[in-house]
Parts: structure tokens; sequence; C-alpha cells
């Protein structure tokens, strides 16, 4: 295996297992806002108690993505030298101000928010989830920008070989930035209400503090019905359509769409195959797809034959990865409108097949976010930035291929070791369920 392969395996690995944990802390902060805030508004010790439980499993989850997300950013120095080379100018700004105006109000304020409870105001402390909240969603937005820069690059200009940034605002709102940020963000709302609604189905299953998981059950399934209808439409649906008009090859990719074509088709189900580019047992609904990102069922999209081959992204990966990640869309949608009715009816407390099933579900909205970042990175495949630079040239040319393996296998050993951790000290927590509050009795 050749240097290019492996620094690319060796990302793929760190990446994917980072952004298992963003997701649940940026949605479990903003459902402790909810939690927390009704606790306070309600003088609802029930709340408070659920909160403290859940505050927990944020400063674990937490701290895990730190110490995976440190780990990832060196390597665009030690694996991708040309490439920060390059771009430095423009990528570095946007990691430099997640640092500098989100990370640390993030982890300040969640220092507040775990160790300052009943000792400063209900007010105070709330403000602290809050403002734990507002610092995860920024620091998200500045990696979005930053990834999404290297999707559809703007406000820059080739200079002595290099990108030179010319237009701070251009870069950072490029095309698109803000739906891109718009859908992981919904995304990262389904991940924290399905893993709140899981872990309260399960203490419900247990009749471990059954009413404070009655209360977090509502709250998380409120949140997830609307983030999940609004994962499919807008959010979902308008990205998509900026990839069509903005990264066309990708758009053909994920789309399964070979040939330019008009009345081009919504493929709903087949097996992709390669080489040559085809597929089989397709269901599909002819004129959708046109429609859907024109508003005309007869207007023309671009295939895949109309690029040159060594511009096209790997098929099969971007086609089942994508599809993959709609078919969990439509699921979320479907689970949680399912227990929005019976939560309605006020019988989503004792359906016990549905609510074993959303305890079994915590792990599915992770899935579908690491499928559409796969979507989306290996869709842009040959770019490392789209259309400016390939990945075969971004690489560090000085390693060696023993070298990044040395670093795949040892960072692996350690991951797996987080991991393990991670999984052990989460179920032991859900395990406890919640406990007293200090200073007041069960």
């Amino acid at each position: 295996m050749d240097v290019l392969f492996l620094s690319r395996l060796q990302f793929a690995i760190t990446i994917g297992f980072h952004f298992i944990f963003p997701p649940i802390s940026i949605g479990l902060a903003w459902l402790l806002v909810i939690v927390e805030g009704l606790g306070w508004r309600k003088k609802d010790e029930i709340y408070a108690k659920m909160g403290r439980f859940f505050a927990k499993l944020l400063a674990l989850t937490f701290a895990v993505g730190v110490a995976t997300g440190i780990v990832m950013e060196f390597q665009f120095g030690t694996n991708w030298a040309r490439y920060s080379e390059y771009v430095g100018d423009i990528f570095g700004a946007p990691l430099a101000a997640e640092g500098v105006f989100a990370f640390f109000l993030e982890s300040g304020f969640l220092g507040l928010y775990i160790f300052g409870r009943n000792k400063v105001s209900k007010a105070v402390h709330w403000f602290s989830i809050f403002m734990v909240a507002i610092g995860a969603t920024i620091s998200a937005f500045w990696i979005i920008v930053a990834n999404s820069w290297q999707q559809t690059p703007a406000g820059f200009i080739i200079q002595n070989g290099r990108a030179e940034l010319t237009d701070f605002w251009a870069a950072v709102f490029n095309p698109s930035t803000m739906l891109r940020y718009l859908h992981t963000m919904d995304a990262a709302l389904i991940a924290g209400a399905f893993f709140m609604a899981g872990i309260s189905a399960y203490l419900l299953l247990k009749n471990k503090e059954p009413e404070g998981a009655k209360k977090t059950l509502r709250v998380s399934v409120i949140v997830g019905v609307i983030a999940s209808v609004l994962a499919v439409f807008p959010t979902g649906h308008e990205h998509a359509r900026q990839v069509a008009l903005t990264q066309p090859e990708k758009f053909a990719a994920i789309e399964g769409l070979y040939t330019t074509q008009t009345q081009a088709p919504l493929v709903l189900f087949a097996v992709p195959q390669t080489p040559p580019p085809k597929l089989n047992a397709v269901v599909e609904i002819p004129g959708i797809l046109s429609w859907m990102v024109f508003g005309d069922p007869h207007a023309k999209i671009q295939g895949i034959d109309e690029f040159p081959a060594d511009e096209i992204p790997p098929l099969w990966l971007t086609f089942v990865s994508f599809h993959n990640m709609v078919v969990l869309g439509g699921y979320f949608v479907l689970i949680m409108g399912i227990a929005a009715i019976k939560l309605w009816g006020r019988t989503l407390w004792t359906s016990r097949k549905l609510l074993t099933l959303l305890m079994y579900s915590i792990p599915l909205p992770l899935a579908a976010c690491q499928l559409g970042w796969i979507t989306a990175e290996v869709g842009r495949q040959p770019w490392i930035v789209y259309r400016m630079l390939r990945t075969s040239e971004a690489y560090s040319f000085t390693l060696t291929a023993g070298e990044v393996w040395f670093s795949i296998i040892l960072f692996t050993l350690i991951y797996a070791l987080l991991g393990t951790l991670y999984v052990y000290l989460l179920v032991r927590e859900v395990k406890h369920g919640p406990q007293p509050l200090p200073g007041r009795s069960a």
C-alpha cells in the first residue's frame, strides 16, 4: 500500500471515530437547555435530577470528543503537508476561530454547568448550559466553514503557487456553507434526541426514575420528530440541490445518474455495479430528480458520462452511502412520528416494543452522520479542494509507508481503548440511573 492510500485511511479512521461524539454533544446540550429550563421555570426538581443525570453523559462525551479531535488536526501537518502549504492561509483561519471563539466558551461554561449546580443561582446555572450549547454550535459552524470551503472554494486567488485569501466573508459563506451547516446541525439534534429518548426508554423499561424518564422522553420525542422532518425537508432537499448545482459530478454519482438525461429519475433502490457503471434491480420514479433540482420534470441533468474519467468520484461507495443515509432519515421520521402519536395519545409509556426500539436506535443517527460524511468526502474525490488541488498532490511526500502504518496501528489501538472505556462508563452511568440531587433526599 502506498503512502497516499495509508494517509487517507488514517484520516478516515481518526475523523470517523471523532465524529461519533460531536453530534451527541451538540444535540444533547440543546436538549439539556430545554430540560434545565423547564426545571428552573417550573421549579420541578425531577427535571433537575434528570438534567444532572444527562449532564454526566454530556461531560463524558465531550471529553472523549476533545481528545480525539486534537489528534485529527495534527494530521494536516504530518500527513498532508503539501495541502497545508497550499491552502494554510485560508484553511487555518476557521480552525483558529473555532478554538478562540468557540472551544474555550464551550469548555469553560461546561465546567460551571457540571460543578455549579446548587452553588450558583438557577438562572446562572441554566445560562451555563445555554452557553455550552451556543459554544458547541459556533464550534460546529467554523468546522463546517473549513470543510465547505474545500467543497466549494471562494474568496481567494492563486498567487506564488498558493491559495491566498482575498475576501474573508466570501470564503466563510461560500456556496455550500449554510446549507451544509443547517443540515449537519439538524443531524446533531436528531442524534441528541435519539440518545436521550433511547436512554429514557431504558429507564422506563427498568422502572428507574419513571417520572423523570417520562419527562425527558417527552422532550426528546418532540424535538426528535421536528428535527427528523427538517432533515428531509428543507435542509436535506436544499443541500442536495446545492450539490447538484455546484458539484454536478458528485450529484450524478450519489444519485446513480450515469448518463445525461432529461426527465431524470429518482432512484429509490438499486444495486450499483462497476465497471462499467450501471444499476441493477432498479426501482425509480421518472422525472422526479429533474423536478426536485430545477422544478421542471423535463429538465436535463448531467450524468457521469459528461465528465473526464479522472474527475469521477468512486461510484459504488458514494451511491451506497448516500442512499443508506436517506433510508435512515426515513426511519427517523417514521419512528419518531409513531412515538409522537403515542405521546399524544398517552400510550407511549406502556408501549414496550416501541420503547425497546427507541433504546436500540441510539446508534443509528450516528451511523447516518458517518454515511453523510462519507458521501460528502468520497463524492468530492479526486479533489481535496474541489477543482483546485487533487488529493494525490496534497499528501506529505517525505513520509514512508512504514511510518504511516505505525501511526495507524497506534491510533487504532488508542481509539479502541477510548471507545471501550466510553461505552463502559456510559453503560455504567445509565445502569445506575439518576441519583438524588446533593442536599436532597431521593
